[in-house]
């Protein structure tokens, strides 16, 4: 089975929005339980491989790269799974665009993780 091109996520549109929510009208998220390899990564270097680690990660690369997409997306990371929702259409492209490249691979991942200090995560 072929690696969709959002690889290790998954978009999808929320089934029910009310007003309150609008900030929620699309979900990515990341199966964590379920990708043994990238676990096995994250812990090689120092770090957890759960949702919440996947999380604090993906907040280092976006503020690195001063994006402001903090403003458009709400965490919901536990366990085993990485959630995240957002805003637009647009703002999973742009999510996509700085994440994918790192996460898309083992081997991105690899070099992402030699990278940085596990001191400067929980």
């Amino acid at each position: 089975m072929a690696k969709s091109a959002t690889f290790p996520f998954e978009i999808h549109r929320s089934e029910s929005v009310e007003q309150w929510e609008q900030n929620r009208q699309l979900i990515i998220q990341a199966p964590v339980g379920d990708l043994n390899d990238y676990y096995e990564l994250f812990d090689e270097y120092g770090f957890e491989g759960n949702g919440p680690s996947w999380a604090e990660h993906i907040r280092f690369i976006l503020a690195e790269a001063n994006s402001d997409l903090g403003n458009h997306l709400e965490y919901d990371d536990e366990g085993d799974t990485f959630l995240v929702y957002a805003d637009s259409q647009d703002v999973v492209d742009r999510f996509m665009k700085h994440i994918q490249p790192v996460f898309a691979t083992k081997k991105s991942l690899k070099k992402y993780l030699s990278q940085v200090d596990p001191n400067n995560f929980e």
